[in-house]
């Protein structure tokens, strides 16, 4: 890290003694440049006050970059195109948790180690008799996840390297595992156990769809899509989630703990159920001739009318994401022979008007990663109730990366943000037979 003291352009003044401090400026390798104010308060009487956190940097990583303004995405350095087009999910999995792409010897490791972890502890199987059959596939994955740590919990030293690798061994292996079964069991099927002759993709493929009755073959297509679904949202920098999985991992919580934190942080629609959100909106457009009188209801900001799956929190540009998924979407339909799917021809038509309208435009309201991959898994077969359970599968291997690299840094500390208080003074206690 490259640090050096701004001068008189960046300081704090105080508001009692007007004294001028000066901050000392952070360099990344990429990016914006940072203040660094850890001493800000101790110094003066002065916090740093950013509701949201949008900018306030909480960690340094090696893990993931995004420039927004250029619609840009870097997993330890490699541009999300090159890796989704060249890459399985086991790779970019090694990539994420040890920082260089494996060798041919590493990955086969790597993904032996993984099968011998898919299978989950026989008696995690009265969880999901616990669980009403209509509930939540989220609540079932938060639920079963948080209690893993009870069946796993003979190698939990978080001080130990090889107990932080067992255990995110375990996370990323288990989780497709948990997440079929909780379709399954909100289906009615039996559960569908794993086959380690299959790749990543293809297992998670088949403990979804499999049955008893026949014998089930996973198509190729849809297992490269999957692959490519789970490798695009397989972190994404600083988000909600992932800075709840940090936030829960300070307090030294298990790994299981701090996962399924992460996954209650994601259920939230605003976050992780952005594409069922965009299913919704299709549905409720109907029509493709009537694309242009919702878009005028968007723009005259009608209760309850939102352009779902345009723009985001940090890309200012397209997604990169995005244009992956339209691709992988096409190919989806092509191999399903779905010629004439309506949501898809009413999505491509809401984009092409959308960026041909400078409110949009002007606002850089651009297609993300949510417009296009809710059709793909519709087309799959899978139902909108698990579209999250879907990205938590895939976003697992970036939260435990995250919190690895957490764990590792010298000087963790606990996090503890601090607030500006609005409420009432100091004031005595009245007796209650003398409130007004």
């Amino acid at each position: 890290m490259d640090i050096n003291t701004l001068e008189d352009e960046v300081f704090a003044l105080s508001s009692s003694s007007g004294k001028k401090y000066n901050l000392p400026e952070i360099k990344g390798t990429l990016g914006p440049k940072g203040i660094d104010i850890r001493k800000l308060y101790a110094e003066s009487d002065l916090v740093a006050y950013d509701p949201g956190f949008g900018n306030t940097g909480s960690c340094e990583s090696k893990i993931t970059f995004i420039d927004g303004d250029k619609g840009v995405l870097l997993y330890r350095g490699y541009p999300i195109e090159q890796l989704s087009e060249n890459a399985s999910f086991p790779e970019i999995s090694y990539l994420l948790l040890n920082g260089e792409l494996p060798t041919e010897g590493q990955l086969a490791t790597f993904d032996g180690q993984l099968k011998s972890h898919t299978m989950l502890h026989e008696q995690i199987r009265n969880f999901f008799n616990g669980f009403r059959r209509d509930a939540h596939p989220m609540a079932m994955l938060c639920g079963t996840v948080g209690g893993l740590s009870a069946f796993y919990h003979d190698r939990l030293d978080i001080s130990k390297a090889e107990d932080r690798e067992l255990s995110a061994l375990r996370l990323i292996a288990k989780m497709p595992t948990i997440a079929a079964w909780a379709h399954s069991y909100s289906q009615g099927y039996p559960f569908a156990y794993p086959r380690n002759d299959l790749g990543f993709s293809e297992n998670f493929i088949h403990m979804l769809f499999s049955r008893p009755s026949e014998n089930y073959k996973v198509n190729p297509v849809l297992a490269r899509a999957m692959d490519r679904i789970l490798i695009l949202h397989a972190d994404h920098e600083q988000n909600a989630s992932t800075s709840t999985v940090r936030l829960a991992g300070s307090t030294g919580a298990n790994p299981f703990a701090c996962i399924a934190s992460g996954i209650a942080a994601l259920w939230g629609p605003a976050h992780g159920g952005a594409n069922e959100a965009v299913l919704r909106m299709l549905g409720q457009i109907g029509d493709v001739k009537n694309i242009p009188a919702f878009i005028q209801k968007v723009k005259n900001k009608e209760d309850g009318v939102k352009l779902m799956g345009f723009g985001h929190r940090v890309y200012k540009n397209f997604d990169p994401r995005a244009k992956i998924m339209q691709r992988t979407c096409q190919e989806v339909l092509g191999e399903l022979d779905i010629k004439h799917e309506p949501l898809l021809e009413l999505a491509v038509e809401l984009e092409r008007i959308a960026l041909a309208d400078d409110y949009f435009v002007s606002r850089k309201l651009y297609p993300n990663v949510d417009f296009y991959s809710g059709i793909i898994l519709k087309a799959m077969g899978i139902p909108t109730s698990m579209f999250t359970v879907l990205f938590a599968v895939a976003r697992t291997v970036g939260w435990v990366a995250q919190w690895k690299e957490m764990i590792e840094q010298p000087g963790q500390r606990i996090s503890r943000p601090r607030q500006i208080y609005i409420g009432a003074p100091k004031r005595d206690f009245v007796a209650i037979n003398q409130r007004g």
